[in-house]
Parts: structure tokens; sequence; C-alpha cells
């Protein structure tokens, strides 16, 4: 699976949210808050076609646009791949790196302690 930039991975949100939708509808759902045209989400939209995490229907003169890949496939890969080049895979050093400066709230270090026993044999 190919690495989503930043933009696209906004336009991906708004799929993941709601699919099948025209560039039309991405471009008014995705540049919110943001300059960007219909012809600039429509090059994202290519873009994301040929990386093949999206894919299009004709509806009469028009493409629909749904994502080939769920956000949790892809929110998967992307923690591996992140965990893999900068903590050689490994969880821990990860977490605790996520936890010196504040990182991790009382909530969070809760969800985790209860993850870690839901987990032990």
């Amino acid at each position: 699976m190919a690495v989503i930039g930043d933009s696209e991975l906004a336009v991906m949100e708004v799929l993941w949210r709601q699919s099948p939708l025209t560039a039309q509808e991405v471009a008014e759902r995705a540049g919110e808050g943001r300059d960007w045209s219909v012809t600039t989400v429509k090059t994202m939209l290519g873009r994301l076609l040929a990386k093949g995490v999206l894919a299009h229907e004709e509806d009469g003169r028009r493409f629909l646009y749904r994502p080939a890949v769920s956000r949790e496939d892809y929110t998967s890969r992307e923690t591996r791949r992140f965990a893999d080049r900068l903590f050689g895979g490994r969880a821990a050093p990860l977490v605790a790196h996520l936890a010196e400066g504040d990182g991790l709230t009382s909530e969070d270090i809760a969800e985790l302690e209860a993850l870690l026993k839901e987990l032990r044999p």
C-alpha cells in the first residue's frame, strides 16, 4: 500500500466518513478551512487512484469515488511502519516516548492499563 500524504489523507478522511462521493462533494467537505479548488481535489483523487487506495465508478458524466482500503487497515499499516522506522518495531519504546513530556493523560494511562490486562494470559 502506498504512502498517503497529509493533504491526500484529508481527502481519504472525507471518503472514509461517507462514500461514494463526486469530486465536487469531496472538495466541498475536504476543502473546509482550506483554499482547495475542485481541480486541486481532482488531482489528489487521481493520485489516490494511482496509489490504489481509491476506486471509482462512472455515474453518467461524473465519477463516484470510494475508498479501496479501510481506515482501520491503513491506520494499522501506518502505525506498524512508524514503529518499525523509529522504534525498531517495538511498542514499549514508542509508548515510553509518548509518555515523556506529559504525552499521556490519566485517561490514556488507564486505557493502556486495561489493554495490558486484556492482553496478559
